[in-house]
């Protein structure tokens, strides 16, 4: 496949697979809900798995490819954490315990490798026969970045796909889990959990996932070799990544916006690779455009890096300033309620000593007890100018970091 010899191809599924069967027999047979050290720890160590076996290819191969690479992954990689979004609603939605969330992910992306592949397999086949289906990658990731940069406006809750609620039509499964196992007893039947069902919707949706990712990766680099290799090592940290992330997604605000950026850039760059191979006859009688520049490698990297950390630093950013923004505003909110407090404590007290007062005089002075009733009343009327200001300060502060604290309060309601 590609340039390079079917025996490299064999030796590194083999590896994948290892890392799999790994996985599974180190931390998701024995089920267990993993710490933010271990998360954190296998995150890390399969981005290191990635960048050496960059600098293998640099000095096995060359780094031209290697280069192809380590872009692809970190294109794949972001496009993965976004995806995460997706997986977390339906962790959410179907109620998934946190127990049994490892097994589901891991054999979910397992799936969705193979169901890859077949995709790599396909695309390479069909770029190869018909350069022209490089004009409808590039179009396809156009349009997808323009309905990214719309979608990140939209702070609307994520929705469930609705083909996966028609999938209990055909799945039959119990109401109720089985710890992390795949299938339960009742009534004398056996019936698999919804365990089965969620890893069957992960797997599906990844699948779906993967008509933007693809053609985005065959923008970088067209050997079949590569592109399977980025997309294997950007899955294999995704588990860890899952649980390393949650609680955290709601923070990356800004990362739809360099996501629709990326794809709109790499979409750019598939129609000028279509334009300089070109064969279509009413373009150019058919003959390439040679004056269309190829976007290389080095400035694809760096526009895909500096990309994903302007908008990591953005978030931050943004992030930081709502939570001091929300804070400051608690503070002042908490300083009023106790003003208020103290003014009502005041005034309650100066109406009861003056009504005190008018009690032990009431025999001989009746008048005294409409003087006492006229001072409250007075008190209360002078209190209410006071109270309106604040309430009028209150609004203005509301209206100063309500849009911090409205986002932050809608993330919280959303997280599981």
């Amino acid at each position: 496949m590609g340039h390079v010899d079917l025996l490299v191809w064999g030796i590194s599924i083999a590896v994948i697979c290892g890392f799999f069967f790994f996985d599974f027999y180190s931390h998701v047979k024995h089920a267990h809900v993993p710490s933010m050290r271990e998360a954190g720890f296998w995150s890390i160590f399969y981005i290191v798995i990635a960048v050496l076996f960059m600098v293998g290819l640099g000095f096995f191969w060359n780094w031209d490819q290697a280069g192809d690479f380590i872009t692809g992954y970190a294109t794949e990689k972001a496009l993965s954490v976004d995806n995460l979004f997706v997986f977390l609603l339906m962790m959410t939605s179907f109620q998934v315990p946190k127990i049994a969330q490892q097994k589901v992910l891991l054999i979910g992306i397992a799936i969705a490798l193979v169901l890859r592949t077949v995709f790599i397999i396909a695309g390479a086949w069909v770029l190869e026969s018909w350069a022209w289906v490089f004009y409808i990658f590039g179009a396809w990731l156009l349009f997808m970045a323009v309905r990214q940069f719309i979608d990140s406006f939209d702070d609307s809750d994520p929705e469930m796909p609705g083909w996966v609620a028609h999938l209990r039509k055909f799945i039959r499964t119990s109401e109720h889990y089985n710890d992390d196992k795949w299938t339960v007893v009742e009534n004398g039947k056996k019936l698999f959990t919804p365990l089965f069902l969620v890893i069957v919707a992960l797997g599906m949706t990844d699948l779906l996932f993967a008509l933007d990712s693809i053609p985005a990766i065959f923008g970088i680099t067209q050997e079949p070799y590569l592109v399977f290799m980025a997309n294997a090592f950007a899955l294999l940290g995704l588990r860890q990544l899952y649980f390393l992330l949650d609680g955290l997604l709601s923070r990356l605000v800004y990362l739809d916006l360099g996501l629709a950026f990326i794809l709109g850039f790499i979409g750019v760059k598939l129609v000028f690779h279509a334009l300089h191979v070109n064969e279509v006859p009413f373009i150019n009688g058919g003959e390439p455009v040679m004056w269309v520049p190829e976007i290389p490698t080095w400035f694809s990297l760096i526009f895909i890096f500096g990309t994903l950390v302007i908008a990591t630093f953005a978030s931050i950013i943004y992030a930081k300033g709502r939570e001091e923004g929300r804070a400051q505003l608690q503070q002042e909110i908490d300083a009023d309620e106790a003003e208020d407090g103290s003014v009502e404590a005041e005034v309650a007290g100066s109406g009861s000593g003056s009504v005190q007062a008018a009690g032990d005089a009431a025999g001989t002075d009746a008048p005294a007890a409409d003087a006492v009733g006229t001072d409250v009343d007075g008190a209360g009327t002078a209190a209410e100018p006071g109270a309106k200001a604040d309430a009028a300060a209150e609004d203005e502060r509301r209206e100063e970091f309500g849009p911090y604290v409205q986002r932050d309060f809608d993330e919280d309601r959303r997280r599981p």
